[in-house]
């Protein structure tokens, strides 16, 4: 048995197409068994539908950071800071003055050195009263000493302040901006684009206008109107770059869904492919080998699933019973299981049932299933092993294009899920090709590797297929 294993290998790997779909296999499950270790399957699901809340702190449909390697303009990444999480740049002090009374003082520094503006600007607070509510007042410095107060506020126990939002703030910094340059800001320029700007000429149109880089402020001040307050705060500068698959409309990190996503396409593929064929030869045999009344009740009933419309069927079933992956996929066997497969198996055995060896396995008193599971079954299931691997990138395909039409699992975070927000929520309309690419191009490595070691196979085990 190793002798034959390794004389079978030697022959697969002497075809370089074999190598390199083999290799991509192996790449591509070792991807699955790390996305199954790091990130438990129920944790992702939690995870991907966990709403844009759990997400706040990434940006919004952000790139993946590996665009800066090869872009000339460095897109900037996010930048948090936290009184909660002591760090340079981060200060906070509450000091008691007139009995009760205490004043409030938070200060957030950063180094921004990045070509483009962020993409929003936010504040987060978390705050212990018992009856009086902290009152605060935020204000903005730039590198060049522009000063700016962008709001005083009353915040709650949990508040949050959404700086690149506020209207009234956009039209207060175009107003001041504007006297400064002599000239009137008449684009609606965002308030991210205003507070990171150069205050020069630049600005007055939004292609031109150019980034303020150096070191900004942020600072707090505020009254606290009882004993024992605290106040924390939490400054996010979003970027337009984040991890190594970037984000989606819901702040999402999509490489959760591309890492889960391969293990799923790959037993979906994997166990729908093999059990299909088992399957079918298995009724192909014993169609084969009984006739009578047995051949004409399978034969009838595999023409009756052969014009069955699939994909109609499924699409019923999907819309009628909300079924996850894993009954979505027994749906799929189910409904493949008696094909047309089963008449070319049945074809094949019932030559195979003439040979002598079979006759002799029936002259010593084989029984019927014997005969199938070790004379006939064994002498088909080489052929049809190129068959199961080509097979597979028909039934990934198949997942995806499921998700993509809304009937595959809601809950499971797949690649065609995927692709399916994008188009929903016009990634191609708004230039995230990202969004897109990344699932369509694993989804395209997948069939092509299984392609290729498909294609090799195929020569091994059908020897005239060999080229000259």
């Amino acid at each position: 048995m190793a002798s034959r294993a390794k004389r079978f290998f030697e022959q697969l790997l002497f075809y370089r197409s074999a190598a390199i779909g083999l290799a991509i296999i192996l790449v591509l499950v070792g991807i699955s068994v790390y996305a199954i270790f790091a990130i438990p399957y129920d944790e992702a699901v939690r995870l991907w539908r966990a709403g844009e809340q759990h997400w706040l702190s990434n940006p919004r449909n952000a790139l993946p950071s590996w665009v800066n390697i090869f872009s000339s303009k460095k897109l900037p990444e996010t930048i948090i800071l936290d009184t909660s999480e002591p760090r340079p740049g981060v200060s906070k002090a509450i000091v008691p003055v007139l009995g009760r009374f205490s004043r409030i003082r938070i200060e957030f520094s950063f180094d921004y050195q990045y070509d483009d503006f962020p993409s929003e600007l936010n504040l987060f607070f978390k705050s212990r009263f018992n009856a009086s509510a902290p009152q605060l007042t935020v204000h903005w410095a730039k590198p060049n000493g522009e000063e700016y107060v962008l709001n005083t506020m009353i915040i709650s126990r949990e508040d949050k302040y959404y700086i690149s939002n506020d209207d009234r703030l956009a039209r207060e910094l175009r107003r001041l901006i504007s006297a400064k340059v002599n000239r009137t800001i008449e684009y609606d320029a965002p308030v991210t684009l205003l507070l990171f700007a150069e205050e020069d000429a630049s600005i007055l149109n939004p292609s031109t206008a150019k980034v303020m880089k150096g070191t900004y402020r942020l600072w707090i001040e505020g009254m606290a109107f009882e004993a024992n307050v605290d106040v924390d705060a939490r400054l996010i500068v979003y970027g337009k770059v984040y991890g190594w698959a970037g984000t989606d409309h819901l702040r999402r990190d999509i490489g959760i869904a591309l890492l889960w996503g391969t293990p799923i396409a790959l037993s979906f593929g994997v166990v729908a492919s093999v059990s299909i064929a088992l399957i079918q030869m298995f009724i192909g045999a014993v169609s084969a080998w009984f006739l009578g009344r047995v051949d004409t009740v399978l034969q009838r009933l595999t023409e009756v699933f052969m014009v069955l419309p699939f994909l109609p069927v499924v699409i019923m079933i999907s819309t009628f019973y909300k079924i996850n992956i894993w009954i979505l996929l027994l749906v799929v066997i189910g409904l493949t299981a008696f094909g047309s497969g089963v008449k070319n198996y049945r074809a094949m055995f019932l030559q195979i049932k003439e040979f002598p060896y079979v006759e002799a396995a029936r002259a010593y008193g084989a029984g019927s299933f014997r005969i199938i599971a070790r004379y006939l079954i064994p002498k088909v299931l080489p052929t049809i092993i190129p068959s199961m691997v080509l097979s597979v990138p028909d039934f990934v395909f198949l997942e995806a294009a499921l998700a993509i039409l809304g009937l595959g699992d809601p809950l499971a975070p797949t690649w065609g899920k995927i692709i399916d927000d994008a188009f929903t929520y016009g990634a191609l309309y708004k230039g995230l090709y990202y969004w897109v690419l990344e699932p369509s191009v694993l989804l395209a490595i997948t069939s092509l590797s299984f392609a290729m070691l498909g294609f090799a196979l195929d020569k091994i085990f059908n020897p005239r297929l060999k080229e000259a």
